[in-house]
């Protein structure tokens, strides 16, 4: 019957250290995912739902090929992801290689700490989803500037150019991505040329294509023809309105009354000052001449 007891008790005892253990154990992240867009791997997880007196802080770790087989499979701290309040971490710079990465991520709530939630299936760089490149084109006399932005890491653009019209005869250029513009130079003065750009990291991996972007070729003079012509405009209207304001101040007078003859208005334009007034008869019988003439005698 002790020995009964004793069991019972040992078994509460167990059952009751797990319970505990279980209510004051941190859960881990869920929902670990890896979004990758033009090589930039940004690692998202869902926040903790379990209530915390302090802020939830979380840290992220991650194991290469190099780690796993000549580290013994030693974990790296992802640097600028340890204690981080933010529920995404980006690794673009931390996953440097096409190689397989192992990725998890954990919480920690003031003095407690989950266990560490794992990406699955690991992550390879490759699968990064490539989208079309943002391409301006600008024509520069007889050449063509083509500038890119926001190119990925590591990654090739294929520029085609093509006159219009003659696209079976296009030329293909190959430039790397921190190189961000490409010039086409020695192009026909008049003709209208195309571009089209896509980007690829290798011939598995590209992205689609821009739409094409067409511009005509001015010529080499065009580059000076505007604003020469704006120039020598502004200086010729300069000119002429200081000759005029100079040939006012210092004209003289008969020299001025030759250029500046006053014309006569017409006789339509003349006043006519002959103005009769109507009178009633009252009115005009008070106004009546009276003569006076003066004795001779006195």
């Amino acid at each position: 019957m002790r020995r009964t007891a004793s069991l019972l008790v040992m078994v509460m005892s167990f059952v009751l250290f797990d319970f505990t253990k279980y209510v004051w154990t941190l859960q881990g992240p869920s929902t670990v995912s890896m979004e990758s867009v033009d090589m930039r791997h940004v690692l998202k997880w869902r926040p903790l739902q379990a209530p915390c007196s302090t802020a939830v802080l979380y840290s992220v770790q991650f194991q290469g090929e190099f780690e796993l087989m000549v580290l013994n499979g030693s974990w790296v701290d992802a640097p600028d992801c340890q204690l981080t309040p933010h529920a995404h971490c980006d690794l673009t710079f931390d996953l440097g290689s096409d190689s397989d990465y192992n990725l998890h991520v954990r919480a920690q709530c003031g003095s407690l700490t989950s266990p560490w939630s794992q990406l699955s299936p690991a992550f390879n760089r490759r699968d990064t989803v490539l989208t079309a490149p943002e391409m301006a084109v600008t024509a520069l006399g007889d050449s063509l500037q083509v500038s890119f932005n926001k190119l990925p890491l590591t990654a090739v653009v294929s520029v085609t150019v093509w006159k219009r019209g003659d696209e079976l005869q296009a030329a293909v250029y190959l430039m790397a991505a921190e190189q961000a513009m490409l010039l086409v130079p020695a192009l026909q003065e008049g003709a209208v040329y195309c571009v089209r750009a896509q980007t690829v990291l290798d011939t598995e991996l590209q992205s689609s294509s821009t739409d094409s972007r067409c511009v005509s070729i001015t010529g080499p003079d065009a580059a000076w023809k505007k604003p020469t012509a704006v120039t020598v405009t502004v200086i010729a209207m300069a000119g002429f309105v200081f000759a005029v304001f100079w040939s006012v101040v210092h004209c003289r007078p008969d020299a001025c009354q030759t250029y500046f003859h006053k014309e006569p208005l017409p006789p339509s334009l003349k006043p006519d000052w002959d103005i009769q007034i109507q009178m009633s008869p009252e009115e005009a019988e008070l106004c009546e001449p009276i003569h006076v003439s003066a004795d001779p005698e006195h």
